[in-house]
């Protein structure tokens, strides 16, 4: 197996990775239909040692406070969604398509300016490496449809 492919290979297995993970945030969100969602919201805070009086707790207690069962669902709808569309595109850069290589890159890019202005906002590790690790997927998925193109034959 060639470099480009093994790259290809490991971007689709990170977009994989990222729609198995909203998948499983959005089944997080259905399984609040069985509990009480105020209830679930307080134990998170507390399991992960948050100050519930600072304000990113205070945030999210109280948007499940809030929360609704149809915007629980259309919540875990747009999860299914995003992660289908990862899991496509995964496959699609599996096995070395090219649309999938525009779609990694353009859904990537989107990413970026956001990453920026949130990195503006507050600097974290965890905003740098997505920042980093973004950026490069980005710049090799570019990379790659620039080869590609080199490659193929002009059109008659």
């Amino acid at each position: 197996m060639n470099a480009q492919k093994t790259a290809l290979r490991t971007v689709a297995l990170f977009e994989a990775f990222k729609g198995a993970l909203v998948l499983a945030a959005g089944c997080g969100l259905l399984a609040l239909f069985h509990g009480d969602a105020q209830r679930f919201a307080d134990a998170l805070v507390g399991r992960l040692h948050l100050n519930p009086a600072k304000n990113t707790p205070q945030v999210f207690l109280r948007l499940l406070e809030n929360i609704s069962n149809s915007q629980l669902w259309a919540l875990a709808g747009f999860a299914a969604l995003y992660a289908s569309l990862r899991f496509i595109e995964a496959y699609g850069l599996w096995r070395g398509r090219r649309w999938a290589e525009w779609l990694a890159a353009l859904s990537g890019g989107i990413y970026v300016p956001i990453e920026l202005y949130e990195l503006a906002r507050h600097v974290t590790w965890i905003k740098i490496g997505a920042l980093i690790l973004n950026a490069a997927v980005v710049a090799y998925m570019c990379y790659a449809l620039w080869v590609s193109r080199r490659r193929r034959p002009p059109a008659a």
